[in-house]
């Protein structure tokens, strides 16, 4: 029997809903934002450009949440590593992942369990591009001048910050109104919408390429080793021009 986590399923609640924050929940959004800020300081220390996204962004955090941090540009992986040795961040696993044969294939470092940092391999097209901004991101500048941003949780609950806490309510049937606040495209949230509401009628389907990586090999081996066997990711590659 598939078991979903409680308060994760989607809500189609048409008025908003005022959340107000304990000292217990800011002190935890601060907990995950320092991990946050170490991390992309030493990403950042390399002239790599990070974002956190989702909950830490958003600030609706739980103690399930995770600590989400991905490089904005298409990268070697040698640069994000070296910068992670230095700072002396050790690293638990590396996998390579493609959710689906159009989406684009992406590093997943995991620094600790609820903690890791994800960076595409090969170009991301728009809609995949604009998770970020879907669900919540924020630079280590903003974090740093403690600064929340809106998003949409997994719930499809668009979380909009208050002095307080938030305020939510639900972007099932306001696609339009929430492409608007959140600056990006409403075909972006539609597909989300889509995405989400599928998945809970169905349940969470599995990606195409998950592949985790031994310790003598990079991601790009990885990718090459793959594509060498796999005629949809050979075209993948192909097509975005990947040189690694």
């Amino acid at each position: 029997m598939l078991m979903r986590q409680m308060g994760t399923k989607p809500v189609r609640r048409v008025d908003s809903k005022k959340v107000f924050y304990d000292d217990s929940r800011w002190a935890l959004l601060l907990e995950y934002r320092e991990k946050a800020e170490h991390i992309m300081a030493a990403l950042e220390s390399a002239c790599l450009r990070t974002l956190v996204h989702g909950s830490v962004a958003r600030g609706d955090v739980t103690k399930n949440s995770d600590v989400d941090i991905h490089l904005r540009d298409p990268i070697s992986s040698f640069p994000v590593e070296n910068a992670l040795e230095k700072a002396k961040i050790r690293v638990n696993t590396r996998q390579l992942v493609q959710a689906t044969p159009t989406y684009a294939v992406k590093a997943h470092i995991e620094i600790e369990p609820k903690t890791s940092i994800s960076f595409s391999l090969t170009r991301m097209r728009k809609v995949e591009s604009e998770f970020f901004k879907f669900g919540g991101e924020a630079s280590l500048e903003q974090l740093n001048g403690k600064e929340r941003v809106a998003g949409v949780d997994k719930r499809l609950m668009l979380i909009e910050p208050t002095e307080t806490g938030h305020i939510e309510t639900s972007i099932i049937g306001r696609e339009e109104e929430a492409a608007r606040i959140l600056r990006i495209s409403t075909d972006t949230v539609r597909d989300r919408v889509r995405v989400l509401l599928k998945r809970d009628e169905v349940g969470r389907t599995g990606v195409f390429i998950k592949r985790e990586l031994s310790a003598d090999e990079t991601f790009e081996m990885a990718l090459r080793r793959l594509a060498s066997d796999n005629p949809a990711l050979r075209r993948k590659v192909r097509k975005t021009g990947y040189e690694g």
